[in-house]
């Protein structure tokens, strides 16, 4: 949701992580030569290589989201892209990718006092977006929208966690906590070396 915290999440939970380890995507609005795709070309693109974490600052569900609540897309033909999206992370999955899906959740109060914290503050005018304001006229038809795609999409091998975010330290340990027993669960270990370190001398 806008004024949810992406960004903020993002840099107060990985900030520990190695960079050489992680990537981070930003979806926005597709370019000219993403439209020219299907949906999830640009997603499909972005997929970490194995070894690695990638974050999506946004995804596909974006596609599901607000062309639906505009009226761009028909609710027959969004539950077809979802059921593709299933698909399509189901896929990722049996090639050994672990899909985490976090969904923001604030309330409508909260976010007004984020958008007029973000107005008095003059460092913080560039977080500013004429869209943001538009788009809050639609609250309940996104709310819609939202359960919509987490009754369609909410799968075992690729979950949704609905994080309440009203408070941002709350909202990181909830994440950081799941992230970490995904990582626990994973079993990793350290990579076997390639030489015989009994014969290393200096």
């Amino acid at each position: 949701m806008d004024t949810a915290g992406k960004d903020g999440t993002i840099r107060h939970i990985f900030s520990g992580v190695n960079p050489q380890g992680c990537t981070v995507a930003a979806f926005k609005v597709p370019t000219p030569l993403e439209a020219k795709h299907d949906f999830l070309w640009r997603c499909h693109a972005q997929v970490p290589p194995r070894g690695m974490i990638g974050i999506f600052n946004r995804s596909h569900y974006e596609d599901v989201l607000a062309p639906r609540v505009h009226g761009a897309l028909s609710s027959k033909r969004a539950k077809q892209h979802m059921a593709q999206i299933n698909d399509f992370e189901a896929m990722l999955v049996d090639n050994g990718v672990a899909v985490l899906k976090f969904f923001l959740h604030i309330s409508q109060e909260e976010q007004t006092e984020r958008l007029k914290a973000r107005i008095d503050a003059p460092d913080k005018h560039w977080k500013l977006s004429a869209g943001d304001f538009v788009e809050r006229k639609f609250w309940e038809q996104y709310q819609d929208c939202y359960e919509s795609i987490f009754e369609h999409t909410s799968r075992k091998h690729a979950p949704w966690f609905v994080v309440p975010a009203n408070h941002k330290w709350y909202r990181d340990v909830a994440i950081s906590s799941i992230l970490v027993g995904a990582l626990e669960g994973m079993k990793l270990s350290y990579p076997k070396p390639t030489v015989d370190i009994s014969t290393l001398k200096l």
